[in-house]
């Protein structure tokens, strides 16, 4: 299984899957119909409420309407929604609500995918619990071992990381495990695919007993519901169906390129239009972000680059370049598609098609985010022509074709 999520082709085999999956399980799973339409309605702490609101929110969106209330109350919650919906901050306010401050010691473990995708939720955890004074650390690869044993022995409340790393730190007992009463997974399906299953299993043996349990996801693979289904009980499930996945706000565009080597004239072509906002592009492979990067800076368009090859001190000041404007074009492979909250994203660019259906929501949910105008636009070869039809059959909604007008749409 490590290694990779099945994929389905269409919505209706995914639903099958899953109807399979749950059958004879629905003992299993609970289902949860509260909704509340403010923050103030949630009966959350007086500090907690004033971070949610300094942090920019006003309304909760739908899964914040509906997932915060049973995290707070200690019930184990599989919660599904696309990204850029504001599962974050849902899993940050049910963490923050339980927290004891007065106890300097690690009371939540949330695990993440990536480095980056981890540092991002610490910085929303921290946000959120400012005026509660919360001890926020994150745990991830590529950092210093001995700074990380150091900042969790002086004491933290809430360790967010990747799996290895935690794992590390939990054998070494630097991170100890006795506090702990919540554990997040955020963005499940893309921890199985990555092959941390093994990983997980390994650091759940290690965690206290009775704990409450978290699961975030956009998308629910059969993995995902299995690993539930061993250490959660009577989950609460909040599931956004398929068919409310919706990729509102964003409108989505292709430009028929017909060979993979006209591809870079027609994203020239379009560089004026990227320049005046922020705009990602996405190619499949570490090497071709090298390439597409060299190539723009031949014609002396300026654009920044990321990949995973990279060292993480380089990544974190590209990032933190990119988020602050300095840096206005961005290109990357699917490493930095989810998690990555960029609010001024208006425009993504998928220079290659990604190679399944499901990762077009994560790339392309970077734009447009919390209601904003945003709009995608999709390079399409003959040999991509498939995966196009694939991509609208799998959301049920039609992608099309390029107007001249590009720049009024953003």
């Amino acid at each position: 299984m490590a290694g990779s999520a099945t994929q389905f082709d269409d919505a209706r085999q995914f639903d099958q899957a899953l109807s399979e999956i749950l059958e004879g399980h629905d003992e299993f799973f609970t289902s949860y119909d509260e909704v509340y339409e403010s923050f103030d309605g949630m009966g959350l702490q007086e500090n907690l409420l004033r971070g949610i609101y300094a942090y920019g929110f006003e309304k909760p969106s739908a899964i914040q309407q509906r997932g915060i209330v049973p995290f707070c109350k200690g019930l184990d919650v599989i919660q599904q929604a696309q990204s850029g919906t504001g599962k974050t901050a849902t899993f940050c306010s049910g963490v923050l609500q339980q927290l004891d401050v007065t106890l300097v010691q690690c009371q939540a473990l949330v695990l993440a995918p990536t480095r980056e995708l981890a540092q991002q939720i610490e910085k929303v955890m921290r946000a959120l619990g400012d005026y509660i004074g919360v001890k926020v650390h994150a745990c991830v690869g590529g950092t210093s071992v001995l700074d990380d044993k150091r900042i969790l022995q002086a004491g933290v409340h809430v360790v967010v990381g990747t799996p290895g790393r935690v794992f590390d730190m939990l054998q070494r007992q630097s991170l100890r495990s006795d506090c702990i009463k919540m554990f997040v997974l955020d963005e499940a399906d893309e921890m199985l695919s990555r092959g941390f299953k093994d990983q997980i299993y390994d650091i759940f043996q290690l965690l206290p007993p009775k704990i409450q349990v978290g699961v975030f996801s956009a998308t629910m693979p059969p993995e995902a519901l299995e690993i539930t289904r061993k250490f959660m009980s009577k989950p609460v499930r909040i599931l956004v169906k398929r068919d409310e996945l919706t990729l509102e706000g964003i409108r989505q565009f292709y430009v028929d390129v017909d060979k993979e080597e006209w591809k870079f004239e027609t994203l020239c072509d379009l560089y004026e239009t990227l320049a005046i906002t922020q705009s990602v592009i996405f190619v499949n492979t570490r090497r071709k972000v090298d390439w597409l990067t060299e190539k723009m800076r031949s014609r002396d368009h300026t654009v920044s680059a990321t990949h995973g090859d990279m060292d993480q001190n380089t990544r974190d000041i590209i990032m933190r370049e990119f988020r602050s404007g300095s840096s206005r074009v961005l290109i990357t492979t699917d490493l930095l598609a989810r998690g990555i909250d960029v609010q001024q994203v208006s425009l993504v660019i998928n220079f290659d098609l990604p190679t399944q259906p499901a990762n077009y929501l994560h790339r392309i949910g970077r734009s447009g985010r919390f209601g904003r105008k945003g709009a995608a636009i999709n390079f399409v070869t003959r040999d991509d022509e498939k995966m196009l039809a694939d991509i609208q059959k799998f959301y049920n909604m039609v992608v099309e074709e390029l107007p001249s007008n590009l720049a009024d749409l953003l």
